[in-house]
């Protein structure tokens, strides 16, 4: 009752589209949950953003949820997500991919989410890293522990969209390290981040992880950067 009157004079408006959410509807509109474009990369274990790493990083599985189209559902999502604040809409996405990412074998050996990290001072500029609330759903509904202090940031860098394709991987090899112990020798890890555009970023934190002994990667974004 006390929501409904809220929702009477403070209308909560769809991530995606900025359309009045109808009562049984949450974050996401059921038009654009129904248009929105899924990729499906769980359905087959050589899909394109696996290829996308072939010869650079050897990894087990890499898959994301929708497309990423310029102008488009999932742009307004991240927008949404990565700048205004809107952790809401990781919660979603974790929880929605969750259910297709227990179907995937090859993740069931998973013993840690990492997440692709932010400088502390991008960090304390933001407020927070878009990634977590996705991560700590997936971490939630996986049952899977969710670590943010093995992987470092250690350069601050400008936002990434707004870079050129040369400037996102200029000198990136040398931006993250880890901190670990014997105790994260021989685990499998779940690297995450928002979206797959070049693959620079979540190879160099790829290369970073594979410092510890024994170390397997899986990489799991919730979109994927499609021309």
């Amino acid at each position: 009752m006390f929501k409904s009157i809220i929702n009477l004079f403070f209308p909560t408006v769809c991530s995606g589209c900025n359309s009045f959410l109808l009562t049984n509807e949450n974050v996401i509109c059921t038009v654009c949950r129904h248009d929105i474009p899924l990729t499906n990369h769980h359905l087959n274990p050589e899909n394109e953003a696996f290829k996308k790493f072939y010869g650079r990083i050897p990894v087990l599985h890499t898959s994301a949820l929708f497309y990423f189209h310029k102008k488009g559902i999932v742009q307004e999502l991240i927008h949404n997500l990565k700048y205004k604040g809107h952790e809401e809409i990781g919660t979603i996405l974790g929880e929605w991919y969750a259910e297709d990412l227990k179907k995937i074998d090859v993740l069931k050996s998973v013993d840690e989410i990492i997440p692709v990290p932010l400088h502390p001072k991008k960090l304390k500029e933001r407020g927070y890293n878009q990634v977590t609330a996705f991560g700590t759903a997936l971490s939630a509904s996986l049952n899977l522990d969710y670590n943010k202090s093995l992987l470092i940031r250690n350069v601050y860098s400008k936002t990434q969209s707004k870079k050129t394709l040369l400037g996102r991987t200029e000198g990136i090899e040398t931006i993250f390290d880890v901190s670990f112990t014997d105790k994260n020798h021989n685990k499998h890890f779940l690297l995450i981040d928002d979206v797959i555009t070049t693959g620079a970023t979540l190879e160099a934190c790829a290369r970073a992880l594979l410092k510890i002994p024994g170390a397997k990667i899986s990489i799991v974004c919730m979109a994927m950067a499609q021309s």
